[in-house]
């Protein structure tokens, strides 16, 4: 008899294999679950979380990227404690993942600059407002203009949300993996430092 289980399942090596392919499914595919992670971060037990859009990854360097506005809340937090954690779930794979990390702020680099250039016209609306992120306000409002709003604005006049932009570099320490089934659980972590990758199954 066939046995329904996946390959990954009592094997180490291949749980790691999946790993990376759910992480470069969700950063090609806007429409998969790993695509919008929550990161959460804190400083004087203030800690808090939020959807973020995974914009890159590079498994050569153990690392995952999203873009910011250097003026948020959390770039201000994340310079107190550069420290933070990715949470993915996939409801169809029943799979989740806790991914520690150790933050990078990218602001007005080669990076950044790299990053900007490839985003489009649409994406930059969110770097062009007047006043940071979380600022309070008298009246219910987008933060940006009516023009701006209803995408009124070239690509030229765009650049102007440059001086706001910034690169979130997050290079990982550790993932705790989470598979769930109705023929038993399979709970796994992995230790990353220096490439060098420490596997252990652990209880679910």
């Amino acid at each position: 008899m066939k046995s329904n289980k996946p390959d990954y399942y009592n094997d180490l090596d291949k749980t790691y294999i999946k790993i990376w392919k759910l992480l470069e499914n969700g950063l090609s595919n806007r429409d998969n679950s790993f695509h919008i992670p929550v990161f959460i971060c804190g400083a004087n037990n203030d800690f808090d979380g939020r959807i973020v859009v995974l914009r890159n990854l590079n498994k050569k360097n153990n690392s995952l990227c999203f873009h910011s506005d250097i003026r948020s809340i959390k770039i201000k937090t994340l310079k107190l404690n550069p420290k933070g954690t990715f949470l993915f779930y996939d409801k169809k794979e029943k799979i989740q993942l806790r991914v520690l990390c150790n933050i990078k702020i990218h602001y007005q680099n080669s990076t950044t600059y790299k990053s900007w250039n490839n985003t489009v016209h649409m994406s930059r609306q969110c770097y062009l407002g007047n006043k940071s992120p979380g600022s309070i306000s008298l009246e219910a409002t987008s933060g940006l203009s009516e023009d701006i709003d209803n995408s009124k604005y070239t690509m030229e006049e765009s650049e102007a949300g440059y001086k706001n932009f910034c690169v979130v570099e997050a290079f990982i320490s550790s993932i705790e993996w989470l598979y769930l089934a109705s023929k038993g659980h399979r709970r796994a972590k992995f230790f990353i430092e220096n490439n060098h990758v420490d596997k252990k199954w652990i209880i679910p």
